[in-house]
């Protein structure tokens, strides 16, 4: 609910606040006082485009607050604000309300705030959508849009329509997918089997190779071994002989050839003498002969592995060689290539363009069409019920609105693809147009008495009319939208007599279940008012100036005998007034 607003600089509105409560409130006041600026200021409020011809003449800015509160919110649109205010980083007041601010600067430039946060104006439509519905004086021209008639029957029947129309969504995308596949498999057919064979082939060529991973550098450290091979085995064998020796014909120190009896030749003369000292140094010897001789086994276990084949090399060199093919197409390394090799793998049943795999894709679009078409269908059944209903309950309140026997017809008709729709639907063999909301079109008909032919309601239908048609609609629909603030600048345009009686009447009774803003120049619907403003000119040395305050009593009898074309200083001005408050007043009594 709006709760306050305040405005500065903004057109003839030097500085002005109103606060505004539950209920039916009207503002009112003379030509050129201001009144609309009220509205413009709500539109401001709700993110629309800021205009720097607005700012007062001689201001630097016009500043825009107001206060909402939204306790009262609950449910989808509960969840909506909550959802704007956490993502913009909002504060709420100390009374748990929130401020809203818009700036428009005379250079053009504009700012807008939200609960105390700097914010792009469109946080600014996000957080005032669920909260606010603003009709300006031409918005009942959105009535003449398909779009906007569509929207309607949905709004009226949301219980009915939301699930139909949500199945229908799910499975239009998944129709589309499924179609945009099939599309792009069987165009490109040639160039997926050129791929196709392309990657089959490279698959052999590694697959005829075999790599295995970490092969190339194992390959390198062999390569660079064998290349050593004949050094290394005259190195391993002297020091083998070295160890081990030859066969040897003494035992003499003299003819030893290895360090094995060299040692064992120390050993025995140390053992041989009878000095403690020598005798310690004996077992030491021991050790090292051990020692030697694990050495010389080694050596022989290397010299028996070393390859004996001479050939051993080049294959080596050979496989190197088919290993580097691999690595200068697909990768610096084996492992790449083997993780390339698995990627083509996969890419390879990507591409499949077999007859078997267009067959399945061709099913799996044709399930999908059927099954979105099915939901189509259904989707106009619940619109169709819906569009009955909406035009029995629009046209009783257009009775109630001085419209004699005008009566509304909604028609729901499909829509026949045309030559340009990319992705026509097939529904019961017509070929459909398959929107984001369905196959549907809605058309507002409207004929102006009984006998008449209904006519498309932007042919048929007055400035007058279609004020009272956009009234009754939202009449209808507040049953299904209980808690929004709606503002109507100049509804009553074109309008008077007992017809503005009845729009006074549908007005408070809208009021019942929403908080009701209208601007209106009738005293007829001023009346119903639980709430009336008026916005007061005043010129000061040439400059105008206008304010907002609030009627009561006597101020309000004035106001609305000034409204009854200037009848505010005659007693029958003043015994008019009386008598349209006492009639609002019986209404509301009714009402309750």
């Amino acid at each position: 609910m709006l709760a306050e607003i305040r405005i500065d600089g903004l057109g003839v509105i030097a500085s002005a606040t109103a606060q505004f409560h539950d209920g039916l409130t009207v503002v009112t006041g003379e030509t050129g006082a201001g009144k609309t600026m009220v509205v413009t200021s709500l539109h401001l409020l709700s993110g629309a485009r800021a205009d720097a011809g607005r700012v007062r003449v001689g201001a630097e800015r016009a500043v825009v607050e107001g206060r909402f509160v939204t306790d009262d919110v609950d449910g989808a649109r509960g969840e909506a604000v909550a959802e704007v205010l956490e993502s913009a980083g909002a504060d709420r007041d100390e009374d748990g309300s929130v401020i809203v601010l818009r700036t428009v600067g005379s250079d053009g430039r504009s700012r807008a705030h939200l609960g105390g946060r700097g914010v792009p104006a469109g946080v600014l439509a996000e957080f005032t959508d669920p909260l606010l519905t603003v009709h300006g004086q031409n918005d009942q021209l959105r009535l003449l849009r398909s779009d906007e008639q569509r929207r309607a029957v949905d709004r009226f029947a949301a219980e009915a329509i939301e699930t139909p129309l949500a199945r229908y969504r799910e499975l239009r995308r998944a129709w589309l997918t499924a179609r945009r596949e099939l599309i792009e498999r069987t165009e490109k057919s040639r160039e997926l089997a050129q791929e196709a064979d392309r990657l089959r082939h490279e698959l052999a060529e590694i697959d005829a190779v075999a790599p295995t991973p970490g092969e190339d550098i194992a390959i390198v450290a062999e390569v660079r071994r064998l290349g050593d091979l004949d050094t290394l085995r005259e190195a391993a064998e002297t020091a083998q002989a070295a160890l081990s020796g030859a066969d040897v014909g003494t035992e003499t120190a003299a003819d030893a050839s290895s360090a094995i009896e060299l040692l064992g030749v120390a050993r025995d003369r140390i053992e041989a003498g009878d000095d403690p000292a020598l005798a310690e140094l004996g077992p030491r010897l021991g050790e090292a002969i051990a020692l030697v001789v694990d050495v010389a086994g080694e050596l022989s276990s290397y010299l028996t592995d070393l390859p004996a084949d001479p050939g051993a090399l080049d294959s080596l060199l050979t496989r190197q060689a088919e290993l580097k093919s691999l690595t200068r197409k697909y990768a610096p390394d084996v492992d790449g290539v083997i993780a390339w090799a698995d990627d083509a793998r996969a890419r390879l049943e990507h591409v499949d363009v077999s007859e078997d795999a267009l067959a399945e894709l061709q099913k799996r679009a044709d399930d999908a069409e059927r099954a979105v078409a099915s939901a189509a269908g259904k989707l106009s059944a619940a619109r169709s019920s819906a569009a009955s209903k909406l035009a029995k309950a629009v046209s009783a309140e257009l009775a109630g609105l001085a419209m004699g026997k005008a009566r509304l017809d909604v028609e729901v008709r499909q829509i026949v693809a045309g030559a340009q729709d990319s992705a026509p639907l097939n529904v019961a063999g017509t070929l459909l147009h398959a929107g984001g909301d369905g196959v549907d079109e809605v058309e507002f008909r409207l004929a102006g008495h009984g006998g008449a032919q209904s006519l498309p309601i932007g042919k048929s239908a007055s400035g007058g009319e279609l004020s009272r048609v956009m009234l009754a609609m939202e009449v209808v629909l507040a049953d299904s939208e209980k808690g929004a603030t709606m503002v109507f600048d100049e509804v009553d345009a074109g309008v008077g007599g007992r017809a503005a009686v009845e729009i006074g009447r549908r007005l408070a009774r809208l009021a019942r279940t929403h908080q009701v803003i209208v601007v209106t120049h009738l005293a007829q619907v001023a009346a119903f008012a639980d709430t009336h403003l008026v916005v007061d000119k005043t010129d000061d040395g040439g400059v105008l100036n206008s304010g907002v305050r609030a009627l009561d009593g006597e101020e309000r009898v004035v106001e609305l005998a000034r409204m009854l074309a200037g009848l505010d200083d005659t007693e029958t001005g003043r015994a008019h007034a009386e008598e349209l408050l006492q009639l609002a007043r019986s209404h509301a009594e009714e009402l309750r």
